[in-house]
C-alpha cells in the first residue's frame, strides 16, 4: 500500500513517551525540532499552522513535487492542524486541546500568545498540569525580550559567532542553524525535567501532578555551551579570539593539509601525544619533557603543528588516517554530506533512514538520537501535508460534519 503524507508507514513498538499529547504552535526551526524529538520518541504530536502557507519552513531551501524536503524531516511523526490563530474561535480550539494536552510548545514572539488568549495563565487556568516550552530570542523578560530575535543573532550573542573563523577575518557562521537546535534540544531536555516535575507532584487534587512554564533563551542556550569562556574572563581578563581550526589552550589539536585535503589531528592527551609523534617520526619530541604535559605543549604549539604538518603535507588523507588509526590516535577526514551518505558507520548505526513519502517515492532522512535500548524512537508516519488532520483532530474533540464545514467555509480551518 502506497504510504500518504500522514499515513503510518510502519508499526514500530510504542515510545517511551507513547501517550503523550503534545501540541506544536511554532514554526521554522526551534520550537518544531523540539516537538519532533519528542515525537520520534513516540509523544503525539498535533503541529498548528496558518492555512494557506502553512509552516514557512515548508518553502525553504530546496524544494521537491513543491515542498521542502527539509520539511520531511523537521514534521516526521507529527500531524498538521491548519488554524487560522488570529480568529477567536481558533484560539478557543486551541485552549480546548490544552485541557487535555500534557505539553504545549510555541516559539513567538513574547506576548504573542498572551494576545491570542493562550498565555500560560490562560493556559493553566484550563490545565494546571499542561507543561508548556516557550522559545523566543530573548527569553520572557529582561529589556531585549520584545526584540525580534533569530538564531544566527542569537549566536553572535551568546558568543559563538566571535570564535569562528580565522583571526582576523570577518568572523563566519556556522554552517546550520545551530542556536535554533541547541535552543531546541535545551528545550526538550526542560519538558522531561518538567514532566518529571509533574510525576512526583501527583495527587488526589491534581492527578496529573503540577505544570510549569519553560522559558529558553535562544542566546542562552548558545552561551550555555561556551565553555569556558566566562570563568576565564573572571578569573584573567582573558577575552578568547577565533583561532581557525586550531582548539586554544589544548595541544596539538588542527586540521593538516595533506596532498589531497585536510585531516583532523587530536593528539592532545598526555600519551596519546607521545604516541602521535612517534608515528610521524619525531621520537624526540615524543621523549621532550618540556612536552609531556600539555602545558608544556601549548607553549609550543606552532613547533609542533609545524612538525604534524610537513608530515602530513606529503601523505594523502587516506594514507595520514591510516597511520594515526594504527597508532591510536584520534583523526577523521572532513566529511560532505556525499561521504556521510557512503560511509558505512553511518549505515551500521541507523543514522540514514530511507523513508516512504507521500508519492511512493523513497527519501533519506537523519536517523535518531539518542539511541535506547529498551524504547528507541521509530519513523510512524510521513511528514503531513498542510491541514492533512485537521478534520480528524477537530472530530476527536467533539465537533461534527456541519460545525468542521462551517469553520472550514470561513477560512478558520483548512
Amino acid at each position: 500500500m502506497q504510504a500518504t503524507a500522514s499515513s503510518p508507514i510502519r508499526t514500530p513498538a510504542a515510545g517511551p513517551l507513547s501517550g503523550l499529547r503534545v501540541i506544536e504552535l511554532g514554526q521554522l526551526i526551534a520550537g518544531p525540532f523540539a516537538a519532533r524529538t519528542l515525537a520520534d520518541f513516540g509523544a503525539e504530536v498535533v503541529k498548528i499552522e496558518p492555512p494557506g502557507s502553512g509552516d514557512p519552513l515548508r518553502q525553504w531551501r530546496m524544494l521537491k513535487d513543491g515542498t521542502s524536503v527539509w520539511w520531511q524531516a523537521q514534521s516526521r511523526n507529527k500531524r498538521s492542524l491548519a488554524l487560522d490563530l488570529r480568529e477567536a474561535e481558533a484560539q478557543a480550539i486551541v485552549r480546548q486541546l490544552a485541557t487535555e494536552a500534557d505539553v504545549l510548545i510555541e516559539n513567538f514572539r513574547p506576548g504573542a500568545m498572551e494576545g491570542w488568549g493562550l498565555g500560560p495563565e490562560a493556559l493553566h487556568a484550563l490545565n494546571p498540569s499542561l507543561v508548556m516550552l516557550r522559545i523566543s530570542g530573548y527569553g520572557q523578560t529582561g529589556p531585549y525580550k520584545d526584540r525580534p530575535g533569530f538564531g544566527v543573532v542569537a549566536e553572535a550573542m551568546g558568543g559563538l559567532r566571535h570564535l569562528t573563523g580565522e583571526p582576523g577575518r570577518v568572523p563566519v557562521r556556522v554552517g546550520v542553524s545551530i542556536g535554533d537546535t541547541l535552543a531546541s534540544l535545551h528545550g526538550v531536555i526542560g519538558v522531561l525535567l518538567a514532566l518529571q516535575h509533574r510525576h512526583t507532584t501527583a495527587s488526589a487534587a491534581m492527578p496529573k501532578g503540577q505544570g510549569q512554564v519553560i522559558d529558553v533563551a535562544l542566546y542562552e542556550a548558545v552561551f550555555n555551551c561556551m565553555e569556558s569562556l566566562l570563568p576565564e574572563y573572571s578569573a584573567f581578563g582573558a577575552v578568547r579570539e577565533a583561532a581557525g581550526s586550531a582548539l586554544p589552550g589544548i595541544a596539538p589539536t588542527n586540521a593538516y593539509r595533506c596532498s589531497d585535503g585536510y585531516a583532523i589531528v587530536a593528539g592532545n592527551g598526555d600519551s596519546i601525544f607521545r604516541r602521535l609523534m612517534q608515528c610521524i617520526g619525531r621520537a624526540d619530541l615524543a621523549a621532550d619533557p618540556a612536552l609531556a604535559s600539555n602545558a608544556g605543549r601549548v607553549a609550543q604549539v606552532e613547533m609542533i603543528d609545524a612538525a604534524i604538518g610537513d608530515w602530513a603535507a606529503s601523505r594523502t588523507v587516506a594514507e595520514v588516517l591510516a597511520a594515526l588509526e594504527a597508532a591510536q590516535v584520534p583523526a577523521g577526514r572532513i566529511y560532505t554530506v556525499a561521504d556521510i551518505a557512503a560511509d558505512p558507520h553511518y549505515a551500521a548505526r541507523g543514522m540514514l533512514q530511507p523513508t516512504a513519502q507521500a508519492d511512493g517515492s523513497m527519501l533519506m532522512l537523519p536517523g535518531f538520537v539518542p539511541k535506547l535500548s529498551v524504547t528507541p524512537a521509530s519513523h510512524r508516519r510521513a511528514a503531513p501535508a498542510l491541514g492533512a488532520d485537521s478534520d480528524a483532530v477537530l472530530r476527536e474533540m467533539g465537533l461534527n460534519d456541519e460545525q468542521i464545514a462551517s469553520l472550514r467555509a470561513r477560512g478558520i480551518v483548512a
